[in-house]
């Protein structure tokens, strides 16, 4: 027998058993179902709660809490059914497998329906016990249902530490832990301090919705939301529906009928918008913009270009990147005017030649252009505009702003009931979701410069973008102005300013661009996700991690400058991603996906894959399998546990 023959592959841990994780273990089980092992290969999958939903997605939360991602869009799995057994490489779509639930509620949530996160949990637990049953001969996989707190390092492995007193030695680690929890920043602790001297104040902390506490709420109690995105749909949703409360359609009007159980709510932001729906979905699963402006080409040569002039290839995201970005979405939104006017030839020709000419709507030959396929008198996309309309307004009183809030709302539902396809706005903005994989390449491992980083792209464009294309579906704003119109909810305006007042014992939302718009509230919600900070993580791994040096954040640094901006992720390396320690070192043996890397990577929080061609979902996942099945070792698997050194029985699942 030959020396390969005789060396086993490593062990691995995969840390958090969500979506990413699945992903990671999918693609390893899938490599090693060609490559059948000598000795026993052993996958060890830390996750306290559900495998393969994690917290996030956990079959346990409410219904009425969706996704916001087409069902038709969503696979967990790398590639479609091909006849044999759901496994490793081949299974159902999130609409495959819904078209034949045994609830018939859920098996009616077509492919292009937003589904329930719980379906979506159950989906995942699915795919996790269809891969563990169906595992390649000879690889083991083992749930150990504890929060890993720590990697020990010994004799060239890693011991993972489990909170419920697991050891298990290991030769890989992948970190896929999801959304972070945090300690509260200075502003959190004053809310927080403020509420515990005067009870019965609550202040509830950003976080999943069906992880906040929202049942202490009492009906009619006036409650505060901060923030009006995604997570404040979920918040809304628990206090109405959750109450018994119903919607209906009423002469093409959707109408919210009380159940006199719910809060009375009053929500802001610094927009003073509700989030923008999305279109309708018309796109096939497995459909693919491929874009024909800020392509990668087009950013490696603006590279070429930042080289020659500033003497280093960053980027500036405002001079470099936007004007790419821009010009794809007003492409699509052009386009699609022509078609809808003059048809799908017309398109075509019209579509060529604005390609070449890649100049802004308002260059000369771009305007003539315009003229002569009769679409010069279409307002054009002002992104800034879309996502900030109420900039520099001002209202007289809390209804007239309403009435501006639910006539704009109005438009961008029937604009999203068009769809993604037919109407020019809702296709062109769905765009940006289409060319991610362009602002990756820009922005990822620190492709800006630090300040543009931080300025121009996180805390500028990124609130922009996130709120004119990745939201809802418009039933859920149909919903919201329904639940104004009731008098249910008040959204307070532009610019919500929170402070406390001490004499009513209250907290305060109000808007200096809305008089009379000052509301006291006794529960206060904060309906922001908080963004990974890596030295805020209150997680006992990374807290670990951290001091012991084998983690370390990522800071973007000016190689002219020298200027820095710590981004909050883990710093990682470029495919197979390898965590950095604290000494600039890349750690071959331990991995971080997802969550934990956003700001060193952007949008790492979409938890699937899709139908179709490998996405970067899967893509990444492959490249940490790939890596870690390239090394061997001759080594028989270590397990220990806090009372023996004893190996347990494999017991999958």
């Amino acid at each position: 027998m030959s020396d390969a023959a005789l060396r086993a592959y490593p062990d691995v841990a995969i840390v958090g058993a969500g979506p990413r994780g699945l992903s990671v273990l999918e693609r390893l089980l899938l490599r090693l179902a060609g490559n059948t092992p000598a000795d026993e290969v052993r996958i060890w999958v830390f996750e306290p709660g559900e495998a393969g939903a994690g917290r996030i997605w956990r079959t346990s939360q409410s219904e009425w809490l969706l996704m916001n991602t087409a069902a038709g869009e969503v696979s967990a799995f790398s590639s479609g059914p091909d006849g044999g057994p759901t496994r490793a490489g081949h299974g159902p779509s999130f609409a495959e497998w819904l078209a034949v639930h045994p609830d018939p509620k859920w098996a009616a949530i077509g492919p292009d329906d937003y589904g329930p996160r719980a379906a979506y949990g159950q989906y995942l637990r699915m795919a996790y016990e269809s891969m563990v049953e169906h595992a390649p001969p000879g690889v083991l996989v083992h749930h150990v249902a504890e929060a890993a707190v720590n990697l020990d390092r010994r004799d060239g492995r890693t011991v993972v530490v489990g909170s419920g007193g697991r050891r298990i030695a290991v030769d890989k680690v992948v970190l896929t832990t999801g959304h972070p929890r945090n300690a509260p920043d200075d502003e959190e602790a004053a809310l927080l301090t403020f509420a515990r001297t005067r009870p019965p104040l609550r202040y509830l902390r950003g976080d999943s919705a069906a992880d906040m506490p929202l049942s202490l709420v009492e009906p009619g109690e006036q409650v505060g939301v901060i923030g009006l995105g995604l997570t404040f749909f979920d918040v809304v949703a628990e206090l109405t529906l959750g109450r018994g409360g119903r919607f209906a359609e009423e002469d093409g009007e959707t109408v919210y009928l009380p159940s006199g159980r719910e809060p009375r709510l009053v929500a802001g932001s610094r927009s003073g918008l509700v989030m923008l729906a999305r279109g309708r979905n018309q796109k096939a699963p497995t459909y693919r913009y491929r874009p024909v402006i800020a392509t990668v080409d087009a950013i490696t040569e603006a590279r070429r270009a930042a080289q020659r002039a500033d003497g280093s290839a960053q980027l500036d995201f405002q001079r470099d990147v936007l004007p790419l970005l821009r010009l794809e979405v007003e492409h699509v939104y052009y386009t699609t005017h022509v078609r809808r006017r003059h048809g799908d030839e017309a398109a075509g020709l019209f579509a060529a030649r604005h390609q070449e000419l890649r100049q802004p709507h308002d260059a000369p030959p771009v305007r003539r252009l315009l003229a002569e396929f009769g679409v010069d008198d279409v307002e054009p996309v002002d992104l800034p505009r879309l996502a900030r309309p109420f900039s520099g307004l001002e209202f007289t009183d809390p209804g007239h702003f309403h009435d501006h809030l639910l006539d704009l709302l109005g438009r961008d539902i029937a604009h999203a009931r068009q769809g993604n396809v037919d109407n020019p706005l809702k296709a062109a903005l769905d765009i940006l979701r289409d060319i991610r994989g362009s602002v990756r390449q820009a922005v990822e491992f620190a492709g800006l410069r630090p300040g543009s980083h931080r300025d121009d792209f996180l805390s500028w464009f990124n609130p922009i973008n996130t709120m004119v294309s990745a939201g809802p579906p418009a039933s859920r704003v149909a919903q919201a102005c329904a639940l104004i119109r009731a008098g249910v909810l008040t959204v307070v305006g532009p610019g919500t300013e929170v402070t406390t007042d001490p004499d009513s014992g209250t907290f305060v939302l109000r808007s200096n661009q809305v008089r009379g718009s000052r509301r006291e509230v006794t529960t206060l919600v904060d309906a922001r996700i908080p963004r990974p900070r890596l030295s805020a993580n209150t997680d006992e791994l990374y807290g670990r991690l951290l001091a012991d040096g084998l983690v370390s954040e990522h800071v973007n640094t000016d190689p002219v400058t020298g200027q820095r901006f710590a981004a909050g992720g883990i710093a990682v390396t470029r495919a197979p991603f390898h965590v950095v320690d604290a000494l600039g070192r890349p750690d071959p043996n331990l991995f971080a996906l997802g969550i934990p890397t956003e700001n060193t990577r952007w949008f790492t929080q979409i938890g699937n894959g899709r139908p179709g061609p490998l996405t970067g979902f899967h893509a990444d996942a492959d490249a940490v399998a790939a890596d870690i099945l390239r090394a061997r070792r001759a080594l028989q698997p270590v397990v220990l546990t806090a009372r023996s050194t004893r190996t347990p029985s494999p017991v999958a699942g």
